[in-house]
């Protein structure tokens, strides 16, 4: 493990990227009591292509917003139990993706759900950023909104 003079600190919530999934630019709330990482999606579905098991699913990476809608598709690594906030177990999808935080390329396990009534449309939980950062929980936003072209967070 690296000392913490070495990771980068963040905040209690974060502008992240998900670029491969086409996600320029979402709101992402760092939460430390959460096993796992979870990405808000809808109209999720399964379908095989060439034998492989893949996930077809939509995202509104803007919060307390339905516009834009991204439209994903990534290979399903799993189905796995995970508690929801009411300590109910639900069946989710599992993929793999690259999560950009702080500037710092994460490779990532992400559930996907309905976070509509949640307020951030993506959660980190403390497998993605445990051993990579240094979390200040008094703190938000430490990593600048990522720029790019074609606005879509």
């Amino acid at each position: 493990m690296r000392p913490a003079e070495n990771k980068t600190v963040i905040g209690w919530r974060e502008w992240v990227q998900l670029p491969e999934l086409g996600v320029l630019a979402t709101k992402a709330k760092v939460d430390t009591g959460a096993d796992s990482s979870s990405l808000h999606a809808f109209n999720v579905e399964t379908f095989d292509r060439e034998g492989v098991e893949y996930v077809r699913f939509e995202v509104h990476p803007k919060q307390r917003s339905r516009k834009p809608t991204i439209k994903c598709e990534a290979p399903l690594v799993m189905m796995k139990k995970v508690k929801n906030p009411g300590g109910r177990s639900e069946l989710r999808p599992v993929i793999r993706t690259t999560i950009v935080v702080s500037g710092v390329e994460l490779d990532a396990l992400v559930n996907l759900t309905s976070r509509d009534e949640m307020g951030f449309r993506m959660l980190l939980g403390r497998r993605t950023v445990r051993s990579k950062f240094v979390i200040d929980p008094g703190r938000s936003y430490l990593g600048a909104r990522p720029r790019h072209d074609g606005e879509s967070g």
